[in-house]
């Protein structure tokens, strides 16, 4: 074999060699440039989203999620199930970087978490009362025990208005933190302990109050909210907050989220998107 042809083959092996460096090489960055963002979803309020730990999550949000991902490829999304104060708690100390669970815009929120402008849904306000009394409206609240709302959520901060603008009604709305499931509180309801619940209807209330045959009613919608996904505030969730900003936006002008509300609720919940 003459050198030069000897020469010429290392230099092709070498070239070989080093084209196969290079894709190994970029695989592994091309890996590395995925981030994985960790989201808490509601575990048990169906059709809005229900799963617990260890199973994956189903409905509305999961799905939206889901449609969020397929247009955002530089994230892995991962979704688990977790209990109401498990979420908010989790997102602030930075276990997930995202939850979603019907969330409402509100100051303590936005002081605290990222949320991006666009909506992720809509829900609806409903009274949950027993089916003997005679709520249907806010002002039947007046004297009423009404179940304890999240202290800075999005129920507590509609109450408080609707308390500001009819002065002549005096409502007592109590915050808590305990984080007590809603089916539980629906019970309590039931058995007398509270005369009402004051909640957005996807979250699977009548499939419980179906399920175990509680003598429970709702309201006509009381007032309709958008809904939005919570961010873990840091700097590098920024960009994650901009990113799913714009996705959303896209997936509300192409009929996704549509589509999505019509698959879980029946309806298009998203018409009433403000």
């Amino acid at each position: 074999m003459s050198p030069i042809k000897s020469t010429s083959r290392r230099t092709f092996g070498l070239a070989v060699a080093g084209v196969a460096i290079a894709l190994a090489t970029s695989g592994v960055s091309h890996a590395q440039d995925v981030r994985t963002i960790k989201i808490a979803t509601a575990a048990e309020s169906k059709p809005l989203s229900w799963g617990a730990i260890g199973v994956e999550p189903q409905g509305y949000e999961p799905d939206v999620l889901k449609a969020i991902n397929a247009k955002l490829p530089q994230y892995k999304f991962v979704m688990e199930g977790a209990a109401d104060i498990a979420q908010e708690t989790g997102l602030a100390t930075g276990k997930y970087d995202i939850a979603t669970g019907g969330y409402y815009r509100a100051p303590a929120r936005e002081k605290q978490f990222l949320i991006p402008e666009a909506p992720m849904g809509a829900s609806l306000i409903k009274i949950y009362s027993r089916k003997d009394s005679n709520i249907n409206e806010m002002k039947d609240l007046v004297g009423k025990k009404i179940v304890p709302v999240t202290a800075g959520g999005g129920i507590y901060k509609f109450a408080t208005q609707w308390q500001e603008k009819n002065p002549d009604y005096k409502i007592e709305i109590t915050a808590s933190s305990a984080g007590v499931p809603y089916p539980d509180r629906l019970k309590e309801v039931q058995n007398g302990k509270y005369d009402a619940l004051v909640l957005p209807s996807n979250l699977g209330e009548q499939t419980v109050i179906d399920n175990q045959k509680l003598d429970i009613k709702a309201s006509e919608p009381v007032a309709i909210n958008n809904t939005y996904l919570l961010i873990h505030r840091s700097e590098e969730n920024k960009a994650l907050a901009d990113d799913i900003n714009k996705v959303l936006k896209e997936l509300k002008d192409d009929g996704t989220l549509a589509q999505i509300s019509q698959k879980w609720f029946g309806e298009d919940v998203t018409k009433y998107i403000k």
